[in-house]
């Protein structure tokens, strides 16, 4: 499997300590990391992946988390064991989403899952943080002013800006990536020299998000460096996948 992305920088040390280049690891050598690195969900339990003997309904899923600590992780799965790479790296965020889904969950009376809770499975599914230390790019980004954002300050984004993949299934299609991916972005203002930190900061920005309306769509190959071909300008012209804001 390739990794090159560079979506998977984060996860790099995960990567070659489970040796997914090679090949899926066991549910033994995901709790042997999550062991070490003192991983626990919100309530302080600690946190173990296993093999689940049927399908979970997204309610119960989310509901055997919290109440036990134990992941349902199929191993033959990537997009299980992405998922279960997302709960190592930041396991603040994760543990925050799950709380989370627990809260409305309580909340709910039918079977309908509530605004806060889609929000809450698209950040888990999809998220990405956009880490911004200038408060102007984020605006071209809430504006779909994709040319003005990565082409014509292109140079700002570098130096100010940092995008963190959180989203497993978004991490799944960027092992084959293709320009119409798109993820939903947390929005964060600072800086993003420790990741630890910004862990327990998405944790807590989190707490706003009740609908997926205040999630901005961000085209994530068309961030700099991200595919070869966006050093061309006319990469952003295509709208089809950098639509304007309607």
């Amino acid at each position: 499997m390739k990794f090159e992305h560079p979506a998977f920088e984060p996860y790099r040390t995960l990567i070659e300590a489970l040796g997914l280049a090679r090949a899926l690891p066991s549910i033994e050598a995901l709790n042997t990391l999550a062991a070490a690195r003192g991983t626990t969900q919100a309530r302080g339990l600690p946190l173990c992946f296993f093999t689940p003997g049927g399908r979970l309904s997204a309610r119960d899923y989310e509901t055997h988390i919290l109440h036990t600590g134990e992941v349902p992780t199929r191993a033959d799965n990537w997009h299980d064991v992405l998922n279960a790479l997302v709960w190592l790296r930041f396991p603040h965020f994760k543990a925050a989403l799950n709380a989370a889904h627990g809260e409305a969950i309580a909340l709910e009376h039918t079977a309908c899952r509530s605004r806060r809770r889609d929000a809450l499975t698209v950040l888990d599914e999809s998220g990405v943080w956009v880490i911004s230390r200038d408060q102007t790019l984020p605006v071209f980004l809430v504006e779909h002013a994709w040319h003005t954002l990565f082409w014509e300050s292109r140079d700002r984004v570098e130096c100010d800006m940092h995008f963190v993949v959180v989203g497993h299934a978004l991490l799944e299609k960027l092992l084959a990536p293709f320009p119409g991916i798109t993820g939903k972005c947390l929005m964060l203002i600072g800086d993003w020299s420790d990741l630890g930190s910004l862990d327990g900061e998405a944790a807590h920005v989190l707490a706003a998000v009740d609908t997926p309306r205040k999630l901005p769509p961000l085209p994530v190959q068309g961030v700099p460096g991200w595919d070869a071909a966006n050093a061309d300008a006319a990469y952003y012209a295509n709208q089809e996948i950098f639509r304007p804001l309607r």
